[in-house]
């Protein structure tokens, strides 16, 4: 059974950074693309960034509104998927979720990100 837990969420104001985790179980994290969505208030489901099994920083993508200033990252080791927010902006407040798979249709509860001053 797939189990992903997020956290890492929060205030955080406007250029601000945070840096969310998400901890997987239940299935061999090692083997499989992850990503990060987010749905801000009143909109739908947004792909943010993505991240190949083997974590190579020229195997991501992101987001063009992100590009630059987030930075997603993964450690096999520990089950662990990451996601460095820097330069945030209003518009980045959401509830992030972690993915299996990209634009995968198993998610965490997710995590509130708000930012604001």
């Amino acid at each position: 059974q797939v189990h992903l837990v997020e956290s890492g969420g929060g205030l955080a104001q406007p250029g601000g950074s945070l840096t969310l985790s998400c901890v997987a179980s239940g299935f061999t994290f090692s083997s499989y693309p992850m990503s990060w969505a987010r749905r801000a208030p009143g909109k739908g489901l947004e792909w943010v960034s993505g991240i190949l099994a083997d974590g190579k920083p020229s195997d991501t993508y992101y987001l063009d509104s992100v590009r630059g200033r987030f930075t997603i990252s993964r450690d096999n080791a520990k089950n662990t998927l990451y996601l460095q927010m820097n330069n945030l902006i209003p518009e980045d407040t959401a509830v992030y979720y972690c993915a299996k798979g990209l634009h995968g249709s198993d998610r965490g509860r997710g995590t509130q990100v708000t930012v604001s001053s």
